[in-house]
């Protein structure tokens, strides 16, 4: 009996210290059953709501197979863009498997474990534009971008990408008008409006641009990529055994070669990193 009760006692041990060793937002996770994953709606082919009303695209098939490999259940949230760059989640959300671009006042806030997909940052002018051809004639007019992303502060002169400091950007344009978006979907329909009405140009991915302008003849590029973007899976600051787990389960996604499979479906080509 003192065997069992003994046996018993360290089994209980071991469950507290697995769980005290496991970080606030594994052990959430874990007991949950859920990964609460926090991305855009209108961000195709990344995220967006396809015909049946479901989230779909590159980040939702990157989330779920990270829930299969957690052996749990995904949730998907979509607040605005401006909540989720803020962190601060306090508890809220789990993970941003959501296309974003590590710099250095979001790793105030952030921790960014991986980065797993990177793409150039580009110029979109309307077809019928004949002013703009580079970064420098971005002077003075009006360009849309995501509020709060990279490409904002890349427009205000004051984006530093994390990890990448030894290679500042260049900004060979003066006085940029920002104008800040909740998405691009809205963005683009403001420059399909005609050069200058509404927009003059639009800073965004060059994946989630390029399936645009093949489909719409209004909208085409405007000169070479401005700088390689890295996106980054972004979680709550100073979580360290979480941080471990999502290292651990993205390492196993490339071995298997689950993430080239996922880019090649919705890119066509492997993106991963």
């Amino acid at each position: 009996m003192k065997t069992t009760l003994l046996a018993a006692l360290g089994l209980t041990f071991a469950s507290v210290c697995n769980l005290a060793l496991a970080g606030p937002t594994l052990e959430r996770v874990e007991k949950n059953g859920e990964l609460v994953n926090v991305l855009m709606e209108n961000y195709p082919p990344f995220s967006f709501l396809n015909e049946q009303n479901q989230l779909d695209g590159f980040d939702v098939d990157v989330a779920k197979a990270v829930a299969d490999k957690l052996g749990v259940k995904l949730r998907l949230e979509t607040p605005s863009w401006d909540v989720i760059a803020a962190g601060r989640w306090n508890g809220r959300y789990d993970i941003c498997i959501c296309s974003m671009t590590p710099s250095q006042a979001r790793a105030q806030v952030f921790d960014f474990p991986v980065t797993y997909y990177a793409s150039p940052a580009v110029i979109v002018v309307n077809a019928s534009d004949e002013r703009i051809h580079s970064a420098k004639d971005l002077s003075g007019l009006k360009v849309g971008v995501t509020s709060a992303s990279s490409y904002e502060g890349y427009l205000n002169k004051d984006l530093v990408i994390e990890g990448a400091e030894d290679k500042p950007l260049v900004y060979p344009f003066e006085a940029v008008q920002v104008a800040p978006y909740d998405n691009d979907t809205v963005a683009f329909h403001d420059l399909a409006l005609g050069a200058g009405v509404r927009l003059d140009a639009i800073l965004t991915n060059l994946v989630t641009a390029q399936p645009r302008i093949d489909q719409d003849k209004r909208f085409k590029l405007a000169g070479d990529a401005l700088y390689a973007e890295p996106n980054a899976v972004a979680i709550e600051k100073d979580d360290a055994e979480w941080r471990a787990k999502v290292e651990s389960v993205f390492a196993e996604l490339r071995q298997d070669g689950t993430l080239a499979a996922i880019s090649k479906k919705w890119i066509g080509s492997d993106i991963s990193q």
